[in-house]
């Protein structure tokens, strides 16, 4: 992951918590509804149970010459029994005349020609009870005189049905809630799919795959797929462009060097004078290194390019080598070096044949250039089912053995490469080839001390 990438939080961790929070609050609400609309419920059914009560024995009493007669029903208050085990208290009372119940218990006068029910909370003989009471206005020597019927209850039943309802309605609340976040993550799954499966389509295309973007999107995502298209476009020409500013680059800046160099040495077989010759001589050894670091730089530049996009089809590192040899072999002749090739097992493998072939050259030419004359360069080529082997062993000396690991690394030259041409990037060419199609590239001295040899490792597949 690039250190340059931000990343703000997870939208699935997001919806997620949005969902779930949103379904708390609905558990919570349904949770107070419930419990309210059952309370109120049971309040209404246990007062309509007391008025049916208190009117149960309104309907009992008779006037009879003038006297009030009370014949208290029993199911006037079994009523209240089989509705719990509270118990049940009451008061029948003409104008301030009890005429039977409970003298104490509290009764609410009643306003002038009050009718109707009326329903109280309150205290008596240290319990809360719940109380109905009805009027009904009688004519008594021409007088009109209040018959008041009172009918309470404790609420010890009520406040535990209550109890009960209450953890009916948290029960469903919790099973509403449980719900709800099952279905908030089967969501948040689900809202976020189609972008997994976007991430997951881009990320197994191979480095050389730019192809637009055709799956079918939510039309949410369309403006990024859209964006990404655009960019994809726009990355395949900025590609194209850079590969062919490099291989035209490397043409022009070779060349000229090229005819510079040529006309230089002419000269120099026309000058006679010495310090002139010398003069020439360094211009000549200049234009050499400029070309070299030059041609070196743009290879680097093409590797690194290709490695960004390798492009893996098969080839024969044999055949690839024994072409490089034989290229180079007019140069080896220039100082009487033998090239001698050696190749067994099968050869073919997969890879971008165009960065093996570079790596292989800068090798050679390495050994070819730091060689001393008349010796003997060995290019070996081995191959089996589980790796392919190029070495190249020469007599230029070896390298230095505290130098070993550094001279792999860019620009890095050796002690033993004082005085001759060189850029530094050979060696870096080549292990940056090798690690791109999952090698290695290794490097040690001959056992006898007179050179070094350099091999490249590939896997097979």
């Amino acid at each position: 992951m690039s250190d340059s990438l931000r990343i703000s939080g997870s939208i699935r961790r997001r919806l997620t918590i949005q969902l779930v929070g949103s379904a708390a609050v609905l558990a919570t609400l349904l949770f107070l509804i419930v419990q309210t609309f059952t309370r109120d419920l049971a309040e209404e059914t246990h007062d309509r149970i007391l008025l049916a009560s208190a009117t149960s024995i309104m309907d009992a009493i008779s006037v009879r010459a003038g006297e009030v007669t009370v014949d208290l029903p029993y199911a006037a208050l079994s009523m209240l029994s089989n509705v719990s085990d509270d118990r049940v208290f009451y008061r029948v009372m003409l104008g301030a005349e009890t005429l039977t119940g409970y003298d104490d218990l509290p009764v609410p006068e009643p306003g002038s020609r009050e009718t109707g029910a009326r329903f109280d909370t309150l205290v008596y003989k240290g319990e809360t009870v719940r109380m109905a009471t009805t009027v009904r206005w009688l004519s008594r020597n021409g007088v009109s005189t209040p018959l008041i019927i009172s009918v309470a209850q404790t609420r010890t039943g009520q406040t535990e049905r209550l109890a009960a309802l209450t953890r009916t309605a948290l029960l469903l609340g919790a099973g509403f809630f449980a719900v709800a976040v099952l279905l908030a993550v089967w969501t948040a799954q689900s809202s976020i799919r189609p972008l997994r499966q976007l991430a997951g389509m881009v990320s197994r295309r191979g480095p050389t795959d730019l192809r637009p973007v055709t799956r079918p999107v939510p039309a949410e995502m369309a403006p990024l797929v859209r964006s990404l298209n655009s960019f994809i476009d726009r990355l395949g020409l900025s590609l194209s462009r850079s590969e062919d500013f490099i291989a035209e680059a490397a043409h022009r800046v070779r060349t000229p060097l090229a005819t510079v160099r040529t006309q230089a040495e002419n000269t120099l077989h026309r000058i006679e004078r010495p310090e002139n010759r010398t003069a020439l001589r360094e211009m000549i050894r200049a234009i050499d290194e400029s070309s070299r670091a030059a041609g070196q730089l743009l290879d680097h530049a093409m590797v690194s390019f290709r490695t960004d996009s390798l492009e893996r089809k098969p080839f024969d590192l044999a055949e690839l080598t024994a072409e490089l040899v034989n290229r180079l072999r007019p140069v080896a002749d220039l100082k009487d070096i033998d090239l001698e090739l050696e190749m067994t097992g099968a050869h073919a493998m997969a890879g971008d044949p165009i960065l093996v072939q570079n790596a292989v050259r800068n090798l050679l030419d390495n050994a070819i250039k730091y060689a001393p004359e008349e010796t003997r360069i060995t290019v070996s080529v081995r191959g089996d089912a589980a790796a392919h082997t190029l070495c190249i062993r020469d007599a230029a000396g070896g390298f230095p053995e505290d130098e070993m690991g550094s001279v792999t690394e860019r620009f890095v030259r050796g002690r033993n490469a004082e005085g001759t041409v060189g850029s530094g990037l050979g060696l870096t060419i080549a292990r940056e080839v090798a690690e791109a199609h999952g090698g290695r590239l290794e490097i040690a001295n001959t056992k006898d001390g007179t050179g070094a040899c350099v091999c490249l490792h590939f896997p097979s597949a």
